[in-house]
Protein backbone atom coordinates (compact mmCIF):
# COMPACT_ATOMS: atom_id res chain seq x y z
CA UNK A 1 0.00 0.00 0.00
CA UNK A 2 1.41 3.55 -0.78
CA UNK A 3 1.58 5.36 1.87
CA UNK A 4 -0.25 8.89 2.57
CA UNK A 5 1.84 11.76 3.23
CA UNK A 6 -0.30 15.56 3.06
CA UNK A 7 1.55 18.88 3.71
CA UNK A 8 -1.06 21.24 6.11
CA UNK A 9 -2.58 24.23 4.65
CA UNK A 10 -4.02 26.64 6.45
CA UNK A 11 -7.47 24.86 5.72
CA UNK A 12 -6.37 21.32 6.14
CA UNK A 13 -4.52 19.40 8.25
CA UNK A 14 -1.37 17.37 7.33
CA UNK A 15 -2.08 13.57 7.24
CA UNK A 16 0.21 10.45 7.67
CA UNK A 17 -0.97 7.36 7.01
CA UNK A 18 2.41 4.85 6.74
CA UNK A 19 1.73 1.36 6.60
CA UNK A 20 4.83 -0.10 7.36
CA UNK A 21 5.25 1.85 10.98
CA UNK A 22 0.96 1.28 11.96
CA UNK A 23 1.17 4.84 12.46
CA UNK A 24 -2.00 7.25 11.68
CA UNK A 25 -1.62 10.82 11.73
CA UNK A 26 -4.32 13.99 11.57
CA UNK A 27 -2.80 17.13 12.84
CA UNK A 28 -3.68 20.69 12.01
CA UNK A 29 -6.84 22.25 11.22
CA UNK A 30 -9.59 21.29 9.00
CA UNK A 31 -11.59 23.15 7.32
CA UNK A 32 -11.41 22.42 3.74
CA UNK A 33 -14.01 23.36 1.14
CA UNK A 34 -15.63 19.88 0.31
CA UNK A 35 -14.41 17.75 3.61
CA UNK A 36 -15.91 14.58 1.75
CA UNK A 37 -13.14 14.97 -1.04
CA UNK A 38 -10.42 15.70 1.34
CA UNK A 39 -10.99 12.53 3.69
CA UNK A 40 -12.18 9.94 1.07
CA UNK A 41 -8.65 8.62 0.42
CA UNK A 42 -8.09 8.74 4.04
CA UNK A 43 -11.10 6.62 4.27
CA UNK A 44 -10.16 4.13 1.32
CA UNK A 45 -7.16 3.80 2.22
CA UNK A 46 -8.36 2.71 5.59
CA UNK A 47 -10.62 -0.11 4.32
CA UNK A 48 -7.71 -1.47 2.01
CA UNK A 49 -5.53 -1.37 4.88
CA UNK A 50 -8.56 -3.19 7.06
CA UNK A 51 -7.69 -6.08 4.72
CA UNK A 52 -4.53 -6.97 6.34
CA UNK A 53 -4.05 -4.64 8.99
CA UNK A 54 -0.82 -4.80 11.27
CA UNK A 55 -0.87 -6.30 15.02
CA UNK A 56 -1.09 -2.58 16.10
CA UNK A 57 -2.00 0.23 14.59
CA UNK A 58 -1.58 3.75 16.41
CA UNK A 59 -3.83 6.84 15.25
CA UNK A 60 -2.52 10.38 16.56
CA UNK A 61 -5.12 13.07 16.27
CA UNK A 62 -3.88 16.59 16.78
CA UNK A 63 -6.66 19.09 15.77
CA UNK A 64 -6.63 22.49 16.68
CA UNK A 65 -9.65 23.07 14.99
CA UNK A 66 -12.64 21.50 12.64
CA UNK A 67 -15.89 22.34 11.04
CA UNK A 68 -19.01 20.35 11.05
CA UNK A 69 -18.56 18.83 7.96
CA UNK A 70 -15.22 17.37 8.94
CA UNK A 71 -16.51 16.23 12.46
CA UNK A 72 -18.81 13.65 9.87
CA UNK A 73 -15.99 12.33 7.71
CA UNK A 74 -13.16 11.86 10.91
CA UNK A 75 -15.99 9.78 12.14
CA UNK A 76 -16.15 7.55 9.02
CA UNK A 77 -12.40 7.28 9.63
CA UNK A 78 -13.10 6.36 13.17
CA UNK A 79 -15.36 3.64 12.19
CA UNK A 80 -12.97 1.95 9.41
CA UNK A 81 -10.34 1.98 12.72
CA UNK A 82 -13.29 0.35 15.11
CA UNK A 83 -13.60 -2.70 12.30
CA UNK A 84 -10.01 -3.17 12.45
CA UNK A 85 -10.57 -3.24 15.90
CA UNK A 86 -13.36 -5.44 16.29
CA UNK A 87 -11.23 -7.88 14.00
CA UNK A 88 -9.05 -8.46 16.89
CA UNK A 89 -6.56 -5.83 16.15
CA UNK A 90 -5.24 -3.16 18.60
CA UNK A 91 -5.60 0.42 17.84
CA UNK A 92 -4.96 3.06 20.18
CA UNK A 93 -6.27 6.57 19.24
CA UNK A 94 -4.14 9.04 20.60
CA UNK A 95 -6.52 12.43 20.72
CA UNK A 96 -3.76 15.50 21.91
CA UNK A 97 -5.28 18.48 22.79
CA UNK A 98 -4.33 22.27 24.47
CA UNK A 99 -4.04 22.48 28.14
CA UNK A 100 -7.16 25.56 27.58
CA UNK A 101 -8.84 23.79 25.17
CA UNK A 102 -12.07 22.51 26.77
CA UNK A 103 -13.95 22.36 23.18
CA UNK A 104 -11.35 20.00 22.02
CA UNK A 105 -10.80 17.76 24.96
CA UNK A 106 -15.23 17.36 24.59
CA UNK A 107 -15.07 16.47 20.99
CA UNK A 108 -12.74 13.58 21.97
CA UNK A 109 -14.72 12.66 24.65
CA UNK A 110 -17.72 12.89 22.41
CA UNK A 111 -15.93 10.66 19.77
CA UNK A 112 -14.71 7.80 22.46
CA UNK A 113 -18.75 7.58 23.60
CA UNK A 114 -19.78 6.28 19.70
CA UNK A 115 -16.74 4.90 18.94
CA UNK A 116 -16.02 1.41 20.37
CA UNK A 117 -12.12 2.18 20.82
CA UNK A 118 -10.21 3.11 23.74
CA UNK A 119 -9.31 6.47 23.65
CA UNK A 120 -5.98 8.25 25.77
CA UNK A 121 -6.55 12.27 25.53
CA UNK A 122 -3.15 13.65 25.91
CA UNK A 123 -3.04 17.54 27.49
CA UNK A 124 -0.19 19.56 25.32
CA UNK A 125 1.35 21.70 27.95
CA UNK A 126 3.03 24.95 26.59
Amino acid sequence: MEPINIESTPKTPSIKFIQEESVIEIKGRSIPENSIEFYKPLVDWLEEYARDPLKKTVVNIQLEYFNTSSSKCILDVFKKLEAIHKSKHDVAINWYYEEDDEDMLEAGEDYESIIRIPFKMIEIVD
